[in-house]
């Protein structure tokens, strides 16, 4: 059933858009905490969060928000990116693959509350991110972006193997953390009581 955006959910995604920007950036002052042109950051761990948290609608709306701050020019991206023409970079699909990210964690989460599925979701929406974002990356080098020497799908795909461990860990962590919220403060919360009643 559709529902207008309360002023809760407006504040909370807005959150969610200014600790992506945060995770996006906090590791930029260390140089070689970039692999194959993939700055390591904290974005993926929050688009988790966004999903378990705000569930699959509200968190993937803030996502979407983050994306279009990000385009219109407000440096919001990694390493203080932002602008139309981050479209074209290599790494795009990556911002793209938070929505869905935080839908499909969200998703998850709507219809199994255990912590076990918790975990599951962080881990499926850390896949897709994964997925979405490295086949785009790969698309880019062979169809627009100037390709490394010797770029090849594999090549690729061995970049991301350096945050992989980092990102499983905090995608664990993440779902831990979103269930013990739930059941400690936002079960009582107004923005969950009042998405029960709507």
């Amino acid at each position: 059933m559709n529902r207008k955006l309360r002023t809760i959910d407006l504040t909370l995604a807005g959150m969610f858009v200014a600790l992506m920007a945060v995770g996006a950036n906090i590791t930029s002052f260390v140089p070689f905490l970039v692999i194959g042109g993939v700055p390591i950051t904290l974005q993926t761990f929050f688009a988790i969060l966004a999903g378990a948290i705000l569930g699959s609608r509200i968190g993937a709306i803030s996502m979407i928000v983050y994306a279009l701050v990000g385009l219109v020019g407000v440096p919001v991206f990694a390493r203080f990116g932002a602008g139309f023409s981050s479209i074209f970079s290599p790494t795009f699909g990556f911002i793209l693959s938070y929505i869905l990210t935080a839908y499909i964690t969200g998703k998850i989460i709507q219809k199994h509350k255990g912590i076990k599925a918790y975990v599951v979701a962080a881990l499926a929406g850390m896949v897709f991110n994964y997925v979405a974002g490295t086949n785009w990356m790969y698309a880019a080098y062979k169809l627009w972006a100037q390709a490394p020497d010797g770029l090849s799908y594999g090549l690729v795909w061995s970049w991301m193997l350096v945050p992989l461990p980092k990102d499983i860990i905090l995608a664990v962590c993440a779902g831990i953390m979103a269930h013990r919220l739930e059941k400690t403060v936002l079960s009582k919360s107004t923005f969950r009581n009042v998405n029960r009643a709507a």
